[in-house]
């Protein structure tokens, strides 16, 4: 949402947006002599209609709340300050309940736009989790079926030496290499998803499918390839049709650089320096299913409490989005449909997403136990220190036990030692 700007006439006080407002004012400006004031504040009534108060912008919190989100706002300055990053947004809610939400630091720092609630950012990796979402239900209404070989929707796909299967490439047992840093910076403009396959799809798969799991970009973005097939339209409208409309998600988009989006941040990167500049340019096109989503916190949080408590997605789709797969080798699996399993000491598990890469910084947790979904957005990657996402979904989760000390808060002597 477009800031808004404050104009007082009498008692009254109408907020509108600055795009609004500007183009209000050059049409006052040469009608001031000519119109009377009745018509000067219908005018703005009009033109002001729709929009949101300014203090609405600003900040969700909950008062019950208030002392843990003092904490963790600082937890998040003292972050965001260290990091040199630009504009950033973080969403909390416990057991359905939004209980904090806000923007910090700018979307666009040569216009002058805040980051606020409504602010859409990249968020990686965490694309995946919408993806095998998509998948899970496709496969329950038996559009997709998990045991068919990857040449059933896409029969110019290469075979491999053993069968690769759709559910390998969900599970992250497929064996496809992930890309390498060149390849994910690579410019490769108005390529389309199955265009970008061609990149890896002659290489030899790294084990056989089944074995083992390793994380890759490319097995995502293969099996976008294969849904689009299989429902014989465009993956943002597969996307749209399973998942964004039906769970409510209005602010989560494909990434297109050629397109204007409302709210989309400006992303940045660090030089070789560690100065904050403008990152180039990337067209994620060619891999929406991996990490080519824009989104706010808001909507993620909506995303997490579909899964641990809305009636829809159905109970058999969120036992499978919550089930690890079978490996045949000897190393356990930690990966389910985008999640990484998260063992805690006390053997509850979390279920957390992390896009990190350049030009977007992006968590998703779930902590079930508790119903407390964490989302935090960045338009500057964490890779030089890890945002503090599961230290402040603990300072929520300490909260609401009963158990939260303000002198035991976790990083409080790291903040004692400060100048």
């Amino acid at each position: 949402m477009i800031p808004c700007s404050e104009i007082r006439y009498g008692c009254s006080v109408f907020y509108i947006s600055r795009e609004n407002y500007f183009c209000i004012r050059k049409k006052l400006t040469g009608t001031m002599k000519t119109q009377k004031t009745t018509g000067l504040l219908l005018a703005l009534l009009l033109m002001a209609a729709g929009c949101r108060s300014s203090k609405e912008e600003v900040r969700v919190f909950d008062r019950k709340y208030l002392e843990v989100i003092r904490d963790a706002r600082k937890e998040a300055f003292f972050f965001l300050a260290r990091t040199s990053t630009p504009g950033s947004s973080i969403a909390v809610s416990v057991k359905g309940k939004t209980i904090w939400s806000e923007g910090f630091g700018m979307a666009s720092t040569d216009l002058e736009v805040p980051a606020t609630r409504y602010t859409k950012f990249r968020i990686g990796q965490v694309t995946q989790v919408l993806t095998a979402l998509c998948y899970q239900q496709m496969v329950e209404n038996g559009i997709l079926h998990p045991d068919s070989a990857v040449q059933t929707y896409l029969p110019g796909f290469p075979e491999k030496r053993e069968p690769l299967l759709l559910h390998h490439l969900a599970e992250h047992t497929s064996g496809i290499r992930p890309p390498t840093d060149a390849e994910l910076f690579a410019k490769g403009y108005n390529v389309s998803l199955e265009k970008g396959l061609e990149i890896f799809s002659g290489d030899t798969l790294l084990f056989s499918p089944g074995m083992y799991q390793h994380a890759s970009h490319y097995g995502y973005n293969l099996l976008g390839a294969a849904m689009e097939k299989a429902a014989g339209v465009s993956f943002p409208k597969v996307m749209k049709s399973w998942v964004t409309d039906t769970l409510g998600l209005e602010q989560t988009v494909h990434d297109n650089p050629f397109i204007t989006i409302q709210n989309r941040s400006n992303f940045y990167d660090y030089n070789l320096v560690a100065q904050v500049i403008h990152a180039p340019t990337l067209d994620l096109r060619s891999r929406m299913p991996a990490d080519g989503y824009l989104s706010t916190t808001e909507d993620l949080l909506k995303l997490g409490n579909a899964l641990l408590m809305a009636p829809h997605p159905t109970k058999s789709v969120k036992e499978k989005m919550f089930t690890l797969p079978e490996v045949t080798g000897e190393y356990p699996p930690v990966w389910a449909n985008g999640f990484l399993f998260v063992k805690e000491k006390n053997g509850n598990t979390l279920f957390v997403r992390r896009g990190m890469s350049t030009t977007r910084g992006a968590w998703l947790i779930l902590e079930p136990e508790a119903g407390i979904v964490l989302a935090w957005l960045a338009n500057l990657s964490d890779s030089g220190e890890e945002f503090p996402g599961l230290k402040i979904m603990n300072m929520f989760r300490d909260f609401t036990a009963g158990r939260y000390n303000r002198d035991e808060t976790p990083g409080q002597e790291e903040r004692k030692q400060l100048p």
